[in-house]
């Protein structure tokens, strides 16, 4: 699922083509796509698109009088629709504009989750960004200190639980964690003073350094093609000490670390049920 970097970048470059567009029409193409039923996307039309923007792991269409605001998921795309073919493969849901241009949200396979929620008012304060917590790039160490102690978790699901901070994933989530010379499994409540300043300064810069990254792009690409110390590189070695990058396996993520970075050579047991290192 992009990231934080990816989306803001991605954000950007909608923003930069299309901001100033007067919305001609919004038209859901698949039965799940609009996710609420109030207000009528129809009240936008004949407004412009004043900006895109992003919001966790959500990007934002304001159009003025309603904000759209657009979950990608794993695999979904909105990008300029050059065809506007009836019947646009993998299509979800389409904005047409009066200058004759179009954006078209799309979804691999069948599964078909990537949906828009139109919202009026302050979308900060309706489904589906309510509850979230703040970006991950607007804290500082202060601020991740007091999350930290507010939850006894293990560090690399505190990194992704959009309630507690938004925009990391799982790739973020492995690099910050390498980054820091944190236990992806460590307790966030047992993090010292230097290892809150270590985590928050490797927030900073793994996702400065990947949105520098998404900046040179013209599109977003697969988890696969960005570069990373740990993330998607299990059995390499290590680019800071050498030793093999482990990962800990579960159903739907896989959690990577490097031994001798992160947990004083202790490999971690492959499972679930394993006693991790605190």
């Amino acid at each position: 699922m992009p990231e934080l970097p990816e989306l803001q970048a991605h954000a950007e470059r909608l923003d930069a083509d299309f901001a100033g567009a007067v919305l001609a029409g919004f038209r859901p193409i698949t039965f799940t796509a609009l996710k609420t039923f109030d207000p009528d996307p129809a009240t936008a039309v004949g407004s412009p698109l004043v900006f895109v923007g992003r919001r966790g792991k959500y990007l934002l269409l304001d159009v003025g009088t309603v904000t759209f605001v657009v979950h990608l998921m794993q695999g979904g795309r909105l990008k300029p629709d050059e065809k506007q073919s009836a019947k646009p493969r993998g299509g979800i849901a389409r904005w047409t504009f009066e200058d004759g241009r179009a954006l078209l949200l799309t979804e691999p396979g069948t599964e078909r989750k990537a949906g828009v929620w139109v919202v009026a008012g302050d979308p900060e304060h309706e489904a589906p960004l309510a509850g979230l917590g703040p970006d991950a790039d607007q804290l500082d160490a202060t601020t991740l200190g007091d999350l930290l102690a507010e939850h006894s978790v293990r560090l690399h699901g505190f990194l992704r639980d959009q309630r507690i901070l938004a925009g990391i994933g799982r790739r973020l989530a492995n690099e910050i964690c390498h980054r820091a010379k944190l236990s992806p499994f460590a307790n966030t409540r047992k993090l010292d003073r230097t290892q809150i300043e270590q985590l928050a300064e490797a927030m900073r810069a793994c996702i400065n350094e990947s949105l520098a990254a998404e900046r040179g792009r013209t599109e977003l690409v697969k988890s696969a093609e960005r570069e990373g110390n740990v993330h998607n590189r299990v059995g390499e070695a290590c680019p800071v000490c050498g030793d093999t990058i482990r990962s800990v396996e579960y159903r739907a993520y896989t959690v990577a670390y490097c031994p001798t970075c992160q947990t004083a050579g202790k490999v971690l047991a492959d499972n679930t049920t394993s006693k991790f290192l605190k």
